[in-house]
């Protein structure tokens, strides 16, 4: 079987490493995949799988030609002409479509190919942006546009920016015609809250299939470490969290509100800053920049008393799951697929700093039942594989 995997990314980020480790399940099983990306660079491990949509030229005039106009997915054109070419080349059993979101592809033309290239076709929702007409994520908004359609974008100025124009509506017409009418596909979501909500859209006559994600637990388990003793928390109650990046949807700002409230008996640690935010850190929080080594994430999940995750926009937190295999349980807002993984015990309402101050002063969250069995990547990830297969 050949397999072709279409992403923004190959091999970095969350959405990268997941089409490298579904990469390696196929592989190992004597299939041949490709992974064609169009930005960042790929570890070398996956260089002689990994294939380039474009130049970084179309990147930039794409970004810059979608902040004017609010236009992602409707550049690219020769870029996405030539990678065409070069696919019927290759001739695919599969092909398995992740983000399309980033700058790299026109959906017109893939979507023109795909329509007629009696392939099989998966496509994995890791956000919301195809099915509305301009947000990744709407969560935060509370917008229910979407559903009928979108106008007026509240979110115009969220990923994909557009710092002028708000083409929202087109954007939205275009998506709904384009994905319209498509044989042999099925649509993969990795939460029930995203099925739920997919159902609303107009992707909802579509085969919808959930497959979570997963984490590698031979990494993400109780791991020794001498953090506590090296930055003076023996005796605090440490709340952690942990972001790729730290930002205002991220909850850093309610984190910081939440440190202030906090006695002195707790100590609130910060992963994945970058070095301004550093600089700008209340006295209250212990904060570190992104660590790219697992082993370390590991051993700060693992020294943690709770792992707290404010979002406002998310399908299905990867830290929620990587922090409880380390046994560390979990305090949550109910923002979009974070609560699919955790116990209620430990969901709050979105803002409610109160309510996650009472939870973790009550140690109610040690209540927690954390049973990490649905979280192995190999398992979940051979779900695709077998997905491909029909079976």
């Amino acid at each position: 079987m050949k397999v072709l995997m279409i992403n923004s990314v190959c091999g970095i980020l969350s959405t990268g490493r997941i089409c490298t480790d579904i990469a390696k399940i196929l592989i190992s099983q004597g299939h041949e995949v490709k992974i064609a990306y169009g930005r960042g660079e790929v570890p070398i491990e996956y260089k002689d799988i990994a294939v380039k949509i474009g130049t970084n030229f179309d990147i930039k005039t794409h970004a810059l030609l979608s902040r004017v106009f609010d236009t992602a997915g409707f550049h690219s054109k020769k870029a996405t002409k030539d990678f065409i070419k070069w696919v019927k080349e290759y001739d695919p059993d599969v092909i398995h479509l992740h983000n399309l979101h980033g700058y790299y592809i026109n959906l017109p033309i893939l979507f023109d190919y795909l329509k007629t290239s009696n392939k099989k076709i998966f496509i994995s929702l890791h956000d919301c942006w195809t099915f509305t007409g301009h947000c990744s994520h709407f969560d935060n908004a509370g917008c229910q546009k979407w559903q009928n359609g979108c106008y007026k974008c509240a979110l115009k100025k969220a990923y994909p920016k557009s710092l002028i124009f708000d083409n929202s509506k087109s954007n939205y017409l275009k998506k709904k015609e384009l994905f319209s009418n498509l044989k042999n596909v099925t649509f993969i979501v990795m939460s029930k809250w995203l099925e739920n909500e997919v159902k609303k859209s107009f992707l909802k006559d579509y085969s919808l299939k959930v497959i979570p994600n997963g984490i590698d637990l031979s990494i993400f388990k109780p791991t020794p470490s001498t953090i506590r003793q090296d930055y003076n928390l023996n005796y605090k109650t440490v709340v952690l969290g942990v972001a790729s990046s730290w930002n205002k949807d991220k909850g850093l700002y309610d984190f910081y509100k939440l440190s202030q409230k906090l006695g002195d008996k707790y100590k609130v640690v910060l992963v994945g800053l970058t070095k301004q935010q550093l600089g700008e850190l209340p006295s209250t929080v212990l904060g570190f920049e992104k660590t790219n080594n697992l082993v370390e994430l590991a051993e700060f999940y693992s020294m943690a008393d709770v792992f707290v995750n404010l979002t406002y926009n998310d399908t299905f937190p990867t830290v929620n799951m990587e922090s409880q295999a380390c046994g560390t349980p979990v305090i949550t807002y109910k923002t979009g697929g974070s609560p699919d993984n955790v116990l209620s015990v430990g969901v709050v309402e979105k803002g409610n700093i109160d309510a996650v101050i009472e939870l973790i002063t009550s140690g109610e969250y040690k209540k927690s039942i954390i049973d990490t069995k649905n979280f192995d990547k190999q398992v979940n990830y051979l779900k695709y594989v077998e997905t491909y297969k029909g079976e």
